[in-house]
């Protein structure tokens, strides 16, 4: 990748990016002709990562791709702060063994798709944790409470009134001063990071640094195709999840979002994309599905995986990976079953279910509230949600 011309390299870095500042300064940064440090961080507040977090590790990839040193950071110590970023209130700090355990997981994960010839796996507590009380006063007062509050979430929580913690304006001069003490050439996050991003630009500056090169990837959409790709929203397709399972949540993307997922999440060009708008939907979904599960899996997981839906969807039969319920109650309806079992996230939404005929119990439509009697065994469906029901 490194005989690239220069126009080629910006060309193959620029895809997938929503905004770089400044390109003009990446195309002088690249011309020195040495690896740039390219750094990106994550606070390990979950232990598990998913797609919406894979689209900027692949921009990370393809830093590495043309020979730069990619700086993977786990916000250690910021993640105690807890990212104020799209929130209404204060964020909950973690305890140091959550965070520990979590940046464990992400040490593992993260080598599904950086090279881990090419990647640095730092911590922020290097260097912020030995800081004395009288050095973060002097970081403070690098920023001023007018330029913090020019962030629109701050701004909307101040003007509403909403309680902002002093330690929350302690977490983007923490993030700008991560790229101060690793001398970073560019900088990456999400779309919602940009004001970060460039306080860690400016405190460059302040140190005598060339500012770094910003370049946000766009927020990945969960399936619901609404809200950005999250698990606490319950919309989201885990890079740990078994292949059979992440191949059914991508096949319920809507054929629109379909394309958003190949921009982001695969390695085909513009022009590719736009060749398979002119296919039928299901096999351009089903192609998705087995590139992103090879990634993460293998190519053979991902054609086991499409065998498996296709079997499933198209015949009906049971899945192969069916969850195993055991229920301890000698009788219990339907609609408590469901409720219990997860197959609809409340007994109301299960009512409706059953009056939908949305409900098959071995097989067979249910449109009545009947009970299941126990010992017994069942398997139920609903929607594309299956269990089997013992007791």
């Amino acid at each position: 990748m490194t005989a690239l011309s220069l126009d080629e390299q910006v060309t193959y870095l620029r895809k997938g990016f929503a905004e770089i500042i400044r390109e003009e300064d990446l195309r002088e940064r690249l011309k020195l002709g040495r690896p740039l440090r390219v750094k990106a961080g994550f606070d390990p507040t979950a232990p598990d990562l998913h797609l919406g977090h894979t689209v900027l590790l692949r921009k990370m990839r393809h830093f590495q791709d043309l020979g730069h040193t990619v700086i993977f950071l786990i916000g250690d110590m910021t993640g105690l702060i807890g990212d104020p970023t799209g929130r209404n209130l204060t964020r909950p700090p973690m305890t140091r063994t959550d965070i520990e355990r979590n940046a464990e997981t992400y040490k593992s994960q993260v080598f599904k798709i950086l090279d881990p010839e090419k990647t640095v796996v730092d911590f922020n507590s290097r260097w912020l944790a030995p800081m004395r009380f009288e050095d973060i006063i002097r970081l403070c007062s690098r920023y001023t409470v007018a330029r913090i509050l020019e962030r629109d979430d701050f701004k909307k929580r101040y003007e509403g009134n909403t309680p902002i913690s002093v330690h929350e304006f302690l977490y983007p001069l923490a993030q700008g001063y991560d790229s101060v003490m690793l001398k970073c050439d560019v900088e990456l996050g999400g779309t919602d990071q940009k004001f970060n991003l460039l306080v860690g630009r400016e405190l460059q500056k302040d140190f005598d640094q060339p500012p770094q090169i910003v370049a946000t990837v766009p927020l990945l959409e969960g399936l619901d195709g609404v809200e950005k790709m999250s698990k606490s929203k319950n919309n989201y397709v885990g890079i740990t999840e078994t292949p059979e399972e992440m191949f059914r949540k991508l096949m319920s993307i809507s054929d629109e979002l379909m394309f958003r997922y190949y921009e982001l999440l695969t390695d085909k060009t513009v022009a590719e994309i736009q060749q398979l708008r002119g296919r039928h939907p299901k096999e351009s979904k089903m192609e998705l599905a087995r590139t992103v599960i090879a990634d993460f899996h293998s190519r053979t997981d991902a054609e086991r995986a499409a065998n498996e839906w296709v079997r499933v969807v198209a015949g009906g039969e049971i899945p192969a990976d069916i969850e195993t319920v055991q229920i301890a109650e000698p009788s219990l309806r339907i609609d408590k079953v469901l409720a219990k079992t997860g197959l609809a996230p409340s007994t109301s939404e299960a009512n409706r279910l059953v009056k939908a005929g949305s409900v098959e119990i071995n097989g067979q439509k249910v449109t009545e509230f009947i009970s299941l009697p126990f010992p017994g065994e069942y398997v139920i469906r609903t929607g594309k949600k299956w269990k089997k029901v013992i007791g």
